[in-house]
């Protein structure tokens, strides 16, 4: 089977629905290798991550060809982009990153999309409305257009179901693995190299994800503060509400205790968690909370937030928190900190969870709803969308 990607994010961004997209390159063209996969992007940017793609024979990147299409790339990938899926013989397109091309359901070329979330609806106050009414369109047409529909959790696809009235049965759930970096060894002079080059304590918590108010690093920060002499290292890309934490720790003299990191290089990334005492994932809502699985891959027991789906991610033997429980925060990173033998539990019980993302078991999942795509028994697209 020739499946085309859009995989514009897996060349353009490099985190979340980036490293989305590239690892589901990487993962279908290792152990999928029976079909043969195009990525069309609108335009080439400098991503060596995405260039190691193409090491896999059975994977080709494609770009506009005219002078008008590559000057028109989010009409092309909109609405023109049709034309040469055909050409190219491409058979099942896969939109990595909640949409599809306009009309796609109607040239015989079977889709599938993957909805990462609809925070979006659940918290509208964290997105500008004209963000709001272009990703509700979007995210609704393809979810009706579509063949089949992958929720990146349990989570997700309950909130696909109850905003946009589509029936559970056309949804699957395929879960994201993290890079195998993760779970390799350390050695003493690499965590020496980024301890220096990072001034970083000798001990401390680890919390990785862009620094928005979702996001909710505060809690961590207020915790940290009840805890004496405890540290805390934040990595992430730095918003508006950054400046909000670091007025906090400022006015509660906390500066020398936070650590925050908006520079960092992905490659030293793996070397942090072997690093940290635990991992801390505050966030009030997420569709999956891959840093989470990032965590247990390299043996860092986990404390995260009640409300979404980071029980999927981090598995029954990690600690949840209520998201707006400081004392709670600070208890859970306590009893982490102090009980050696819970301490050993959730490491060994982690890397036991963390098998369910073995990316040979989630390429046969995917490939499995790949094929369902071409069951005829089944309905089409708009029969299984329920009005609301």
């Amino acid at each position: 089977m020739i499946i085309g990607f859009d995989a514009k994010r897996a060349n353009a961004n490099f985190t979340g629905l980036g490293n989305y997209s590239r690892f589901m390159v990487e993962t279908m063209a290792t152990y999928g290798n029976e079909h043969k996969y195009r990525m069309y992007i609108p335009k080439k940017c400098k991503n060596a991550l995405y260039d190691s793609l193409l090491k896999h024979k059975n994977v080709a990147s494609i770009q506009p060809h005219s002078f008008l299409m590559k000057r028109c790339k989010a009409l092309w990938r909109t609405f023109f982009i049709k034309r040469g899926l055909l050409q190219d013989g491409v058979q099942l397109y896969h939109g990595l990153s909640n949409e599809l091309p306009v009309g796609i359901h109607r040239t015989g070329i079977r889709s599938v999309v993957t909805i990462h979330d609809l925070i979006f609806l659940r918290y509208p106050q964290y997105y500008h409305w004209l963000d709001r009414i272009i990703y509700n369109y979007k995210f609704r047409y393809a979810c009706r257009k579509s063949d089949r529909i992958v929720a990146v959790s349990e989570c997700t696809k309950r909130d696909i179901v109850k905003f946009y009235g589509i029936s559970p049965d056309k949804i699957d759930v395929v879960y994201q693995g993290c890079d195998p970096v993760f779970a390799q060894p350390v050695s003493a002079e690499a965590k020496a190299r980024v301890r220096e080059a990072y001034h970083l304590p000798d001990q401390f918590i680890l919390s990785v994800g862009t620094i928005e108010e979702r996001k909710n690093l505060l809690l961590a920060v207020k915790a940290v503060e009840q805890l004496g002499n405890v540290h805390l290292v934040a990595v992430g890309k730095s918003t508006a509400y950054a400046d909000e934490v670091k007025a906090y720790i400022e006015a509660h003299g906390l500066s020398d205790r936070i650590h925050m990191i908006h520079n960092l290089k992905f490659g030293d990334l793996p070397v942090l968690y072997h690093m940290a005492e635990a991992f801390v994932y505050p966030s009030r809502f997420e569709g999956f909370g891959i840093p989470i699985v990032e965590a247990l891959s390299a043996g860092v027991p986990v404390i995260a937030a009640t409300g979404s789906c980071l029980e999927e991610a981090g598995g029954p033997r990690s600690l949840y928190v209520d998201p707006d429980d400081v004392a709670g925060m600070a208890a859970a990173m306590k009893r982490v900190l102090s009980d050696a033998d819970l301490r050993r539990e959730m490491i060994e019980a982690g890397k036991a969870y963390v098998v369910r993302f073995d990316p040979k078991r989630l390429a046969d999942e995917m490939n499995a709803v790949y094929l369902k795509c071409f069951d005829d028994s089944a309905s089409s697209s708009e029969e299984r969308f329920v009005q609301t």
